[in-house]
């Protein structure tokens, strides 16, 4: 059934690519933007949407998410669309459900992505098609280059022959012909972190006909080893003649700088995403436990675990490591922060340190942290602090870099999760162009839209104009702000009460609608001489 036109009127418009914000009035027709102008008329039974001066500009992506399964949730599309995040990108980090049975990632990545309902495999298309008919926003998804290899080579740890690379690859081609809009790899989980270049770049190799990206959560460290990673990055996306993205790229603004100017001189057009928060999110085990533990089976971990000698020597040969980590330090057990246990018997605890969780407990932080795991079966995941805590200066400088596209590494899984789930879009928008103003608003939709929906190839997403897809968000400048804190996280961002999917409106006056007009986003093809989104200057 086609629903009546809609005329949003009285908005100042921020039509994307970088073009100067216009008053005007605008009518949907059908799921796309029919007409723009002042004082259009009210066609006969439309319906109408009275902006009143707010600001009117293309949905937002989120260029890494881990709503994944999530998305499901009523609280977390709540959650999300009050940050005006109208399509998400899924199967970040090499980790997610598809393809195959969901297995590997819902146990390996429990503590990130959760497990999906529905899905029971075996293609992209079938957990593409998961979502159809089911969410009000819209999903993508990256073809997870850790759960292909699990696929094919479960969890070995050595180079793939040639026909295990040509079985990689045949899966990725079959998840790319599904729809998938690029591929991505987690080079420091299991077994990604088993691959080398030359594997990666054959798998990359699929992407190039449609000039879809290679997405990457970089090998050995981002803060302090960061040209490592992007020379390997930039290495495998030449070879497989793709573009670049790096995911959650938190090093310092100068160099980021200094590496994507790099990367341009290489002709590899290269992105990445940073939130706007200096603490992490991730496993508890992959900060606790050495690689070999982090790499074997659930089973031969747990078993560690229990052995006193085993734990004995993590304590007597691996902590120590621990507490030379230039991020965290010796006291280490103060800067990380429990934010979810499957554990029923640690419900108490998420929201403690674990120097907290070891004196309640009457031990010492090394076996409140392994017992945590045991509880769990590795199920954890922890908010970390560092000690080199950046200046908000010096994020703002690297958030108005033009490669660099909104992304919250968002994480619903947690009684206590890191803020940036429910507040990195609205952080944005409060800190960086309202109020320091490192980008003002045609920047803002350009980071936080416009180029994002060209990278991953969302077809017509991305701007206003007549014929895009209406993915459409009110923000008003003077109350959007992120309410979600890390006392706090579970506070719904404000400022944003009004948003549109495919012209159906899914958040009015700050909730849900009940309307469903979202589901998997397959890539679309080019444009004739449209490129895959922006580089470095």
């Amino acid at each position: 059934m086609t629903s009546a036109p809609l005329l949003l009127r009285s908005g100042l418009l921020v039509p994307g690519d970088g073009q100067a914000p216009v008053r005007a009035d605008l009518l949907i027709v059908g799921e796309s933007i029919a007409e723009i102008g002042e004082g259009l008329p009210v066609p006969p039974g439309a319906r109408i949407l009275e902006a009143d001066g707010r600001l009117v500009v293309p949905g937002f992506v989120d260029a890494h998410s881990h709503a994944d399964a999530a998305v499901l949730d009523p609280e977390v599309q709540l959650a999300v669309l009050r940050q005006g995040i109208t399509t998400v990108i899924a199967g970040q980090d090499g980790v997610s459900y598809a393809p195959g049975d969901g297995g590997y990632a819902s146990e390996y990545f429990a503590p990130i992505n959760g497990a999906h309902p529905t899905y029971r495999g075996p293609r992209v298309a079938d957990l593409l098609a998961s979502y159809d008919g089911r969410i009000p926003l819209s999903v993508a998804y990256l073809v997870p280059a850790g759960t292909v290899r699990h696929e094919v080579m479960g969890r070995t740890d050595r180079p793939a022959t040639a026909a295990e690379r040509e079985a990689m690859a045949a899966l990725v081609a079959e998840g790319i012909a599904d729809g998938a809009v690029g591929l991505s790899t987690g080079l420091d989980y299991v077994p990604g972190l088993f691959a080398g270049a030359e594997e990666i770049a054959a798998l990359a190799a699929p992407l190039a006909a449609g000039a879809l990206p290679y997405v990457t959560h970089m090998r050995g460290g981002y803060e302090h080893n960061a040209q490592v990673g992007v020379e390997e990055a930039v290495a495998i996306g030449a070879s497989a003649g793709v573009p670049v993205h790096i995911s959650h790229f938190h090093t310092p603004a100068s160099e980021a700088e200094r590496l994507m100017a790099w990367a341009q001189t290489r002709g590899v057009p290269t992105t990445f995403d940073a939130y706007p928060y200096t603490r992490g999110c991730s496993l508890l085990a992959m900060t606790m436990l050495p690689p070999a533990l982090n790499a074997a089976p659930v089973g031969e971990t747990l078993a560690a675990l229990r052995d006193p000698a085993a734990r004995a020597s993590l304590r007597r040969d691996w902590f120590p490591q621990v507490a030379q980590n230039p991020s965290l330090g010796p006291d280490w057990s103060e800067l990380i922060t429990l934010a979810h246990t499957s554990a029923s018997e640690h419900a108490w605890a998420p929201g403690l340190t674990l120097a907290e969780i070891a004196s309640r407990q009457g031990t010492d932080p090394i076996d409140a942290a392994l017992d945590l795991l045991l509880a769990a079966r590795l199920d954890v995941n922890v908010v970390m602090a560092v000690h080199d805590q950046r200046p908000v200066e010096d994020l703002g400088r690297l958030i108005a870099h033009p490669a660099h596209l909104g992304g919250s590494d968002g994480i619903f899984v947690g009684a206590h999760p890191h803020p940036r789930a429910r507040g990195t879009f609205a952080a944005y928008l409060a800190t960086y162009v309202c109020e320091r103003g490192d980008l003002d608003w045609p920047a803002a939709v350009q980071h936080l839209s416009t180029a994002a929906a060209d990278l991953f190839a969302l077809g017509d997403r991305g701007r206003l104009r007549p014929g895009a897809v209406a993915d459409i968000v009110l923000i008003d400048p003077g109350a959007v702000r992120e309410a979600a804190t890390y006392e706090e996280p579970l506070a719904l961002a404000e400022g944003i009460d009004d948003v549109l999917v495919g012209g159906v409106p899914v958040l009015a006056g700050g909730r849900l609608t009940g309307a469903l007009p979202g589901g998997g986003l397959r890539a679309a093809p080019r444009r004739p001489g449209a490129a895959p989104g922006p580089s470095a200057p």
